[in-house]
């Protein structure tokens, strides 16, 4: 069964960075589109960031020039840099990967456990 795990999370102060990794493992024939979504205490869980197979992405407006996401196709790997972070950014923050695997052969979208990135002001 294919896997994410993530890490980097943290404390940081307010203007400070963090990066974020989250890798899939199991056996993936392909991974489609790849996020990073967070949920702070007494929200709903938003969306941060998505990059699809071919490199496009997409932000939400509270972070758009902040925060930039990559992947790594080779490792499976998205990664999210987080700058400029701000008290507001303080959240759990979790992945989603979406793509087809072999064993089972089927269709998979996936959820990390999260990691808590706190911003102190």
């Amino acid at each position: 069964q294919v896997q994410l795990a993530e890490s980097g999370g943290g404390l940081v102060q307010a203007g400070g960075s963090l990066r974020l990794s989250c890798s899939a493992s199991g056996i993936i024939l392909r991974i489609d589109d790849m996020g990073w979504y967070r949920q702070a205490p007494g929200k709903q869980r938003e969306l941060v960031a998505t990059i699809s197979s071919g490199g496009m992405t997409n932000y939400a407006d509270s972070v758009k020039g902040r925060f930039t996401i990559s992947r790594d196709n080779a490792k499976n790997t998205v990664y999210l840099g987080m700058n400029s972070l701000k008290p507001e950014d303080t959240a759990v923050y979790y992945c989603n990967a979406a793509g087809l695997q072999l064993s089972p052969y089927k269709s998979f979208n996936l959820w990390g456990r999260g990691t808590q990135v706190t911003v102190s002001s």
